[in-house]
């Protein structure tokens, strides 16, 4: 009589209580034993991984940008969590916009949960969005389920998600404070952008002047201080300035309430490297200098930053202008879901930085944000969500291979190192070497 549903062995597997030679028991989607190598575990089915695999704590990606419904040419449920799965990633949390409706009311959050049922391969949640006028539907939806709500601090690209001033920003935090919501913040000052100058033609450096550091830094700065009124929980969304990494690390020191995330391409792209016309490189906040980068990692490995994500922005191949390749008309968004691990890898391993820190901003750290206590760990207790890595092996990257919807990454070309395998959730394997094997078998997850 087996005891387990799945048996995995491993000489290197990054579990909770250390990284080391285990054998892991799931029963019923669930992570039933952890137990030295040799132990003898028995399973309906057993995988013995090979002397180059590790096995890894599925990977939580809490900033991706889905759009089904109303702009699912952009992307949609099945395409993304293919694509996530292909990565390693067993859980995201889905961004308020760009869909249409934005989930800005419990019936909006209804429409995007009928749109994903059925067609999701992986674990599912929902952000709120936090608008001008909104401040009442705010616990409905927290009610409802959400896992927090974004705003923005300027224009966020879409019409109907308008940006809020900074006085209902912290109203919003002072009402989201009264139930421990969580507010996340794109922290852009629209002031010092239009102060700036325009970006216009194919020149990155006129797109990347366009943004600054100060505008990052003065939206910081404000949100910082009403959370210190306020007493709630704030996250700042993709950190791409390091100037802003002494005031959040103050704050931090003061006890104020704060959370911050930095991305793949602010951890591996530098401005320096940015083709002319190469619109595929553009996001907002930008790509910074080689500089910029160097102090970004500091602040990573220093835990001033929480945490990596991959604020996955696809859109049409059109609205990317890469026909002119015009900085100032193209939608700005990196699309990197299924290559994220592979890209944060490739920069630490350079660096020195072992491989189970990469994991932890990418999965026990996102976890943490969401207060998903049974994923990004591989421990008795928690879902069975994992990814078998090869992390010496590489690969070129071919946007025609990827799982997006639109074949378009500034990665494109580039050389990776680490290949997800095979990736389990629930203890049922849903890819292998980036193929999807089941029927969608994901969740929609409830805070």
């Amino acid at each position: 009589m087996t005891s387990f549903d799945l048996v995995i062995r491993g000489h290197r597997i990054f579990a909770t209580a250390g990284t080391g030679a285990w054998e892991v028991g799931v029963r019923g989607g669930v992570i039933a034993a952890v137990e030295p190598l040799g132990t003898g575990l028995s399973g309906t089915r057993e995988i013995e991984l090979a002397t180059d695999e590790v096995l890894l704590p599925g990977l939580v990606d809490t900033h991706v940008h889905v759009n089904e419904p109303g702009r699912t040419e952009w992307e949609g449920f099945a395409s993304a969590t293919r694509a996530a799965a292909a990565g390693g990633v067993t859980t995201l949390i889905d961004m308020p916009l760009n869909s249409i409706p934005p989930t800005v009311s419990v019936a909006a959050l209804e429409a995007k949960r009928e749109a994903a049922s059925g067609q999701v391969y992986i674990d599912v949640g929902f952000w709120g969005g936090a608008v001008p006028g909104n401040t009442a539907r705010l616990r409905p939806l927290h009610n409802a389920g959400v896992f927090g709500f974004k705003c923005f601090l300027v224009h966020s690209g879409v019409d109907e998600f308008p940006h809020l001033e900074p006085e209902e920003m912290e109203k919003d935090l002072t009402e989201l404070a009264a139930f421990d919501s969580l507010l996340i913040v794109h922290a852009e000052d629209p002031q010092v952008i239009a102060e700036a100058a325009q970006p216009s033609g194919p020149q990155y450096g006129r797109f990347l002047a366009s943004r600054p550091r100060a505008a990052e830094n003065k939206a910081i700065a404000r949100v910082i201080d009403a959370a210190r009124r306020t007493g709630g929980r704030a996250h700042i969304l993709h950190l791409s300035s390091a100037e802003a990494l002494p005031l959040i690390a103050a704050a931090k020191r003061e006890g104020i309430r704060l959370t911050v995330e930095t991305c793949p391409h602010y951890l591996t792209l530098t401005a320096e490297e940015v083709p002319d016309r190469a619109t595929a490189f553009k996001c907002c906040p930008p790509i910074r200098e080689a500089a910029n980068r160097e102090q970004l990692w500091q602040g990573l490995t220093d835990g001033t930053i929480d945490l990596v994500v991959s604020d996955h922005s696809p859109s049409t191949l059109d609205l990317k202008d890469l026909q002119h390749g015009d900085f100032g008309v193209a939608w700005g968004g990196v699309s990197s879901l299924q290559l994220g691990l592979s890209v944060v890898w490739t920069e630490a391993r350079r660096r020195g930085i072992p491989l189970e820190r990469v994991v932890a901003w990418m999965s026990r750290g996102p976890a943490e944000l969401v207060q998903l206590d049974r994923k990004g760990r591989l421990e008795e207790g928690a879902d069975a969500d994992l990814a078998v890595f090869a992390p010496d092996e590489s690969f070129v990257v071919d946007p025609a291979r990827l799982h997006h919807k639109n074949p378009v990454t500034p990665y494109s070309g580039k050389m990776l190192t680490g290949v997800v395998r095979r990736t389990f959730l629930r203890g049922t394997q849903v890819t292998h070497v980036g193929k999807s094997l089941e029927a969608p078998s994901g969740c929609l997850l409830r805070r």
